[in-house]
């Protein structure tokens, strides 16, 4: 919890077990008539915390001042001393169950190292309060590091690590002694203790004399650089600067050039970029791939700001197939329709964002798309109830957050930081844009990233609007017209590592599948194929099973062969999606030869020319990489990246594009280490973390996302982070009321968020992608190389954290308006 409840403990051990009571409301409110209501609140939120179920399991060995033996409850194995045990089954009479109360409780008995250490500290404040700032500081800090995913700085040449004096000239005359930190044959870092006010673009004239008095330069030089970037660090201010006005075959540099090259090995190449961009590089791999935002790319036509293309992932792919009508044709056309691709390009940067609401209706096989955003619906507020409350009865509903991002063409490109050096064996991964894909680009003129934020409690909430009796004629003016030629948008998938072994080609055809046991088949559509596999979509959901012998019959394509018999062949289901409408299967060989796989050899032999690959956007080469690159650099949600420290989870990087969320400016505020954010906020909560990490281990890595949504509140005023930060599943707050309670108290002292968290598996890296950095930083400093391995290699999980406060806030408040 995020507030100590101690003062209260008799309140707590009266109601234990009660909160499920008909009569606890009345008691408890009798029981704290004298409590101020904000406590009040707080506190009946925490009795119903301790009688929620709890799964975790408990092992005291080493933290307690007892022997400790196996103790097995309902299938867990704890770890207990005699009076974990008593303390356990006492509490466990009065919550029924193994609940989160039973939970603290056995971790606060008496004789817990933590609670003979808290009351030593109690009994001598003085002597022991370096010890209580430690255990305070374990406690409520949650330091994890914001790494900037796409930035990657290369350099033109290899920098070394070299000491040597020097002195630099200002404009005035002045002369300042200074010492290099690195050195390059056109550039160089140096460190000076005083202060000394340098802009960047900035001249100066340096004269090596460290280098001078080693080798007896024939005359004095005086070299001219420009400050290129300045920084502290702990007591020293570092300089980097470029030269100016220098000739390659100048006696200086053919000097540095002949003196790097001899002594890079002594010295040591300074590694810092490359270091820097193999760790962020490595995190992109991670967290791209399991986006649950949908970017799409706006392009300037003839027919003014359209969608064209969608980067697509296994987590969005939901987002992009609902946008779709009956011909599988992208609808984005209708969310992102002129009127408010202009909104939010010409938003001012607090505005950037807009909600749209939409559902789907189908009349006789066909899709008509209603929406309506947040600005339609303020202009006419009874209409608007009368639309959401509609809308919301619908299966189709959806709310769609919708963001604007500025493309900025240069970022397309991310060479490698050790470009110049790069094997001829691996130059095809770092080749330059082609002139096709730069020129496409440029016709690029913005991003909208559409978050679907639709949960459960949102549909509830806003099913409360009635609607009835309803004129639909009123509703027309949210419908989009069917246009004979929508706007065409391409799907690029964000993949680093193709796993896929041969070529996949799309052809949808009808196919019938059975097992041999049954006489009734399920009937689906082939979606794509190799020469060992395909998937398929089914007409209704299933009960077939990953690892099911099924056999496949096509009709269709049986009418264009009579060599081959395609009925009744044997295929292994290898995957089955959640809805059980999508399966995925390979060739499964009773003897040495396969129908199918005989059959689909020929028929991809002799078309060629005609099938389709199922790969993205293969028309212009390096297109795919190209838009990957550019959404990285303006990529504005947080992601927190969980790793595997022993046998346990740890989070101690998040990654992004910006700085400017505001949540992460809060969680920085908490923090007490420059450059470091406090995930108090999302981590302290019992449950939140349990959720995580226990969700992560029970996931593979091509399942969808787990969504939760968690309640914030910060009081800005308050320093001691316990006191300051309240957090919230949305399940603890189990009620309208009660969410309400919470938005308003936390509005009143601070600032409130709401946060969607999406947890996902990740892939493993591809480490091909990653090897010509990594080898070069190990030739220089095997034990980095080593190092930097194995943090990659721990990577398990990515939660993207994605802030729906302004939807929460704008449903809340249409809610107390129609109350």
């Amino acid at each position: 919890m995020t507030k100590d409840f101690s003062k209260f403990q008799t309140i707590i051990d009266q109601f234990r077990g009660e909160v499920s009571a008909s009569n606890f409301d009345a008691k408890f409110s009798a029981f704290t008539e004298s409590i101020p209501t904000a406590d009040k609140f707080l506190l009946k939120m925490e009795l119903k915390r301790l009688a929620s179920q709890c799964n975790r399991l408990i092992d005291l060995r080493g933290l307690v001042n007892g022997q400790c033996q196996i103790f097995e409850h309902e299938g867990r194995v704890h770890f207990f001393d005699e009076l974990a045990i008593q303390v356990f089954e006492e509490n466990m009479q009065f919550y029924g169950s193994y609940t989160f109360g039973v939970y603290d409780a056995v971790n606060e008995t008496k004789n817990n190292y933590r609670v003979l250490d808290d009351n030593e500290e109690k009994n001598a404040p003085v002597m022991r309060s370096q010890v209580k700032d430690k255990i305070v500081l374990k406690k409520l800090n949650y330091p994890a590091k914001l790494h900037a995913i796409g930035q990657y700085y290369n350099r033109q040449e290899e920098r070394m690590n070299f000491v040597t004096q020097l002195t630099f000239i200002l404009e005035n005359k002045e002369v300042i002694d200074a010492t290099t930190s690195d050195l390059s044959i056109h550039g160089c870092k140096f460190r000076i203790k005083s202060e000394t006010k340098l802009k960047v673009g900035q001249g100066i004239r340096i004269q090596f004399i460290g280098l001078e008095n080693e080798f007896k330069f024939t005359e004095d030089l005086k070299l001219e650089y420009q400050v290129c970037n300045t920084y502290h660090d702990n007591s020293f201010q570092f300089i980097g600067v470029e030269r100016l006005n220098h000739q390659v075959d100048d006696s200086f540099s053919q000097f540095l050039t002949d003196f790097i090259q001899r002594n890079k090995r002594r010295y040591k190449i300074n590694l810092d970029n490359t270091i820097n961009a193999i760790k962020t590089r490595a995190l992109e791999q991670f967290v791209l791939p399991k986006l649950n935002e949908l970017p799409v790319f706006i392009e300037k036509s003839e027919r003014g700001l359209l969608p064209r293309y969608a980067l697509t992932t296994h987590n969005n792919q939901v987002v992009f197939q609902y946008w779709q009508d009956e011909n599988k044709k992208s609808a984005l056309h209708c969310l992102m329709k002129k009127e408010r691709i202009d909104y939010l390009a010409s938003a001012d940067a607090q505005a950037k964002t807009l909600l749209v609401f939409s559902f789907v209706h189908h009349n006789n096989g066909k899709c008509y798309f209603y929406t309506a955003d947040e600005q339609e619906l303020k202009t006419n507020a009874e209409l608007g109830r009368i639309f959401l409350g509609f809308a919301a009865s619908k299966s189709s509903f959806a709310v769609t957050q919708l963001h604007y991002l500025a493309v900025t063409p240069a970022h397309a490109e991310s060479p490698f930081t050790v470009s110049n050096s790069l094997p001829e064996s691996k130059e095809y991964l770092n080749l330059p844009l082609s002139d096709d894909s730069s020129s496409l680009l440029d016709s690029l003129k913005g991003i909208i990233v559409a978050n679907d934020i639709t949960h459960e409690q949102l549909i509830s909430d806003y099913q409360r609007f009635t609607f009835e009796p309803l004129d639909k004629n009123v509703l027309k003016c949210f419908g989009h017209k069917r246009l004979k030629h929508p706007p065409v948008v391409d799907a690029t998938g964000i993949n680093y590592k193709n796993q896929r072994k041969e070529p996949r080609f799309k052809y949808i055809t009808p196919v019938s599948i059975g097992r041999e046991r049954e006489r009734q088949n399920v009937s689906g559509m082939l979606q794509n194929f190799s020469t060992s596999g395909m998937n398929i979509e089914l007409d209704s959901p299933s009960t077939l099973n990953k690892g099911d012998i099924v056999y496949l019959s096509f009709v269709s394509l049986q009418k264009i062969t009579s060599e081959f018999d395609l009925r009744q062949l044997p295929y292994e289901i290898i995957q089955v999606n959640k809805k059980n409408t999508s399966i995925r299967l390979k060739v499964y060989i009773k003897d040495h030869q396969h129908i199918g796989r005989a059959f689909f050899k020929l028929l991809i032999e002799q078309n060629k020319d005609k099938l389709l690959l199922d790969e993205y956007i293969q028309m212009i080469p390096g297109l795919s990489k190209a838009l990957r690159n550019t959404y990285v650099n303006t990529l504005i949600n947080l992601s927190l990246i969980i790793q595997t420290s022993g046998s346990r989870y740890k989070v101690e990087s998040i990654t992004s594009s910006t700085e400017e969320s505001q949540l992460l400016t809060q969680m920085r505020q908490l923090s007490d280490q420059t450059h470091y954010a406090n995930l108090y906020p999302i981590l302290n909560n019992l449950q939140v973390s349990n959720a995580l990490y226990g969700g992560l281990q029970k996931m593979l890595n091509n399942d969808q996302s787990v969504t939760d949504i968690l309640y914030i509140a910060i009081n800005e005023d308050i320093k001691n982070v316990e006191s300051a930060v309240t957090t919230k599943l949305a399940s603890e707050l189990d009620s309208l009321a009660l969410k309400e309670m919470f938005i308003a108290w936390a509005l009143k002292h601070g600032r409130f968020f709401c946060i969607q968290t999406k947890l996902s598996r990740t892939n493993e890296p591809d480490m091909e992608y990653l090897d010509p950095e990594l080898s070069y930083i190990s030739s220089y400093s095997i034990h980095k190389g080593k190092k930097i391995e194995q943090n990659i290699l721990s990577v398990r999980g990515v939660v993207q954290l994605i802030d729906v406060t302004k939807e929460t806030l704008f449903r809340h408040q249409l809610m107390l308006i129609d109350e």
